[in-house]
C-alpha cells in the first residue's frame, strides 16, 4: 500500500521514511517546538528520527519493526504539523 506524505513532507528516495525540515527563529524555538513533539510521542508511543542544528530541525519518521512508513508515520507527521 502506497502512503501519501502529509504536506511538508515528502517520501524518502526508497520510500523508507518520511522526512521534513522546519526552521525557526533560533534555537529556543526549536528546542520548545522539539520538547512539545517529545511529550506527544511519549503519549504515541511512536518516537521520531531527528536533529537539530541551532534553528533547525530535521526529522525522519520510519516504523523500523516494518522497514518503511506506516499510518503510524503519517499519524505523527500530522500530529507534527499542528505541534508547529
Amino acid at each position: 500500500m502506497k502512503m501519501e506524505a502529509p504536506d511538508g513532507w515528502s517520501i524518502e528516495e526508497g520510500g523508507k521514511a518520511l522526512v521534513r525540515t522546519i526552521k525557526f527563529k533560533d534555537f529556543s524555538e526549536a528546542f520548545a517546538f522539539l520538547t512539545r513533539v517529545a511529550l506527544h510521542a511519549e503519549k504515541v508511543d511512536h518516537h521520531p528520527e531527528f536533529t537539530s542544528v541551532w534553528n533547525r530541525v530535521d526529522f525522519r519518521l520510519i516504523s523500523h519493526d516494518s522497514d518503511g512508513v506506516t499510518e503510524r508515520d503519517v499519524k505523527l507527521a500530522e500530529a507534527i504539523n499542528r505541534l508547529v
